[in-house]
């Protein structure tokens, strides 16, 4: 049941995160800045496809000199664009009434500061579904979308904001799925979730299989000791499913066919355009990644510290990766991880725990766990095969599913007793509270103390 005073709490988490967000979006500069770089990582090449459909009234094709990125010969357009389209058309309305170029940028980033308020109250609504103990449910709310780095992607333009936001969405139907059994509600939670991360981005494709393969394996039926299979329940939803995701995407993926003669994700239209306008430097025939020089993955990681870059650039990193917090501020997040795994250890480790975990429960966490996995080895796999980049960013997919088992975990620690004795109250509490210092202190040290003065000296560089 709703407790009566978490609705001034989800104004204040609310409300909170639109000050932090405007507060960023409205200040950090677009174009590179050099040397302290304050602007956010490829923004300038993303910023030039919603302008152009502000300017013109039509999605670019790709092959548009105004949209290729210049030294790098390709454009962002190749991919799916649906933020952009929708930063666009904002734009042109917003065009309507200024000319200026700074509120016109302002005016696309906002549109992701709302991705990231509609990602907000799907993350509550999912906690209230998850967590029982209200302190946990706020824990999970506030470490989701405080944590400085995810915060900071919605406040600029890019397709992750949606992205993020379409995850939350899927997570919240296979958690009321598997709650409660397939329904029309939940299937269409699932299918708007699906339909953004299609026309989003490719990283987090995982979760439209994780919906799938829980859709299959949910109506396996165990009964009398036989396992039987409900086709006609398996069908009636995923063919209400497929429709409307089909209706939402179809046209994208019908025009990305025809535009770019059948590359309908465009990489291979990417490929071709970096070998031909691209400088040698980034030239796909000229350059070399650590699979051509015949590193293996482990020395890769080991090289270029592969998993801390992640780990620090996945917590916090503004601007073009150029920004970054007091050492402490990661430390204290490593123990933040550490505590939640070691609680998840605990419970899988406790016999009476692991003697609750059903098949069906083991298959939604094991889906669960490769929402996680998938954001990660895409990133190590980009990282070998194509680029020397090991952004944190690239994760941020994950975070709803690994946010929930390092909140679960800590809840666990919190329920450990030996015997007759557990921990007090008091001290639990103290140990909640120490959490929500260190995400709300640590947002607002690295928004107020760290970013702020570097927008402020550079100005809003356009």
């Amino acid at each position: 049941m709703q407790h009566k005073t978490d609705k001034p709490i989800f104004i204040i988490y609310l409300l909170g995160f639109l000050v932090l967000a405007l507060s960023i979006a409205w200040n950090q500069p677009l174009a590179n800045t050099p040397p302290i770089y304050g602007n956010p990582p490829d923004e300038h090449a993303r910023y030039l496809i919603p302008k152009f459909i502000c300017e013109n009234g039509v999605i670019p094709t790709g092959f548009e000199e105004e949209v290729r990125i210049p030294a790098y010969g390709f454009s962002y357009a190749l991919y799916n664009v649906f933020p952009y389209i929708v930063q666009g058309y904002v734009m042109r309305f917003v065009d309507l009434f200024t000319d200026s170029e700074v509120i016109l940028l302002c005016s696309a980033r906002t549109v992701n500061v709302v991705f990231g308020a509609l990602m907000a109250v799907v993350v509550y609504l999912l906690s209230k579904r998850i967590f029982e103990d209200r302190r946990f449910r706020w824990l999970f709310c506030f470490v989701i979308m405080y944590m400085p780095q995810s915060l900071f992607m919605h406040t600029y333009v890019n397709t992750d904001s949606c992205c993020m936001l379409s995850a939350a969405m899927m997570v919240y139907a296979l958690v009321k799925s598997y709650q409660e059994g397939f329904s029309r509600a939940g299937n269409l939670w699932m299918s708007g979730g699906i339909i953004l991360c299609a026309l989003s981005y490719y990283n987090a494709y995982g979760y439209i299989l994780s919906c799938i393969l829980l859709l299959i394996a949910y109506f396996f039926v165990k009964k009398d000791g036989r396992i039987s299979y409900d086709y006609k329940a398996m069908l009636k939803n995923g063919l209400f499913i497929s429709v409307i995701v089909l209706l939402g995407i179809g046209w994208w993926f019908i025009r990305s066919y025809v535009v770019l003669d059948g590359d309908i994700l465009g990489l291979a239209t990417r490929e071709e355009m970096a070998i031909q306008y691209a400088i040698p430097e980034v030239n796909p025939l000229y350059m070399q990644t650590y699979s051509d020089r015949g590193y293996s993955v482990w020395e890769m990681m080991q090289e270029n510290h592969t998993l801390d870059g992640a780990f620090t650039s996945f917590v916090a990193a503004y601007g073009s990766m150029s920004l970054y917090s007091n050492i402490w501020f990661y430390r204290v997040y490593k123990l933040l991880f550490g505590a939640g795994l070691v609680g998840c250890l605990y419970y899988l480790f406790n016999r009476k725990e692991r003697d609750k975990l059903t098949g069906k429960k083991l298959f939604f966490h094991s889906n669960m766990i490769f929402c996680i996995i998938m954001p990660i080895f895409l990133m190590l796999y980009y990282a070998y095969t194509m680029d020397y980049q090991h952004q944190g960013r690239y994760i941020l997919p994950a975070i709803v599913p690994l946010m929930y088992y390092v909140v679960k975990g800590i809840e666990h620690l919190a329920k450990i007793h030996w015997k007759q004795y557990k921990l007090p109250r008091w001290l639990v509490n103290i140990g909640v509270v120490f959490c929500f210092a260190l995400i709300i202190i640590g947002t607002l040290h690295m928004i107020y103390f760290v970013a702020m003065p570097v927008y402020r000296e550079l100005g809003m560089v356009l």
